[in-house]
């Protein structure tokens, strides 16, 4: 079975947000997906590319005075029509993130107490950080975007986000106070 291209989901989703350039698609993600999807700039120009040749995007220059053309992209039926069908479509698996934190805490045994103790402090101090960014980010939404269409998605997202940030939170008070 092939293995599905998210970042072409991502791109397709983010034209249906007012993207139309890859800068744009770059400010969204750096702003909001890159928390819980990474896409590199890197990554973005040649997928619009595939997009435009699978026929799931158009693109037109758009003249500028002394600079070069802008490229505004934009999605086509086919792609809204492809964009849903992966969106209906079965999750194909649940992923498993790769965490440096739990990875040494498995082998703490092999250091001092308080050592691991030091390192757990710090990402607590770390996420109650992301928690804080998580929350200032709700409050622009709520200021600055409630009325868009995709406005309560991005709410619910953005809860999940902060809901395990709390989890982690509490995981790491309670293992600091087991170990101490």
């Amino acid at each position: 079975m092939a293995k599905t291209n998210h970042t072409k989901y991502a791109i397709l989703g983010l034209l249906t947000t007012g993207c139309r350039t890859g800068y744009q698609m770059k400010q969204m993600m750096d702003t909001s997906l890159n928390h819980f999807w990474k896409i590199s700039y890197g990554q973005i120009y040649p997928t619009l590319k595939q997009i435009v040749e699978e026929g799931l995007a158009t693109v037109q220059d758009i003249p500028q005075d002394g600079k070069p053309d802008i490229k505004e992209y934009l999605l086509t039926e086919a792609g809204e029509k492809e964009l849903r069908q992966w969106l209906s479509s079965p999750l194909e698996n649940i992923p498993v993130a790769k965490n440096e934190v739990l990875l040494k805490l498995f082998f703490s045994r092999h250091q001092p107490k308080e050592t691991t103790i030091e390192y757990l402090v710090h990402y607590q101090e770390i996420l109650q950080e992301r928690l804080h960014t998580y929350e200032g980010i709700e409050e622009l939404i709520q200021i600055h975007s409630i009325e868009k269409a995709d406005a309560q998605y991005w709410l619910f997202t953005l809860d999940y986000g902060k809901q395990i940030t709390a989890a982690e939170i509490m995981w790491c008070k309670d293992t600091i106070n087991k170990l101490s």
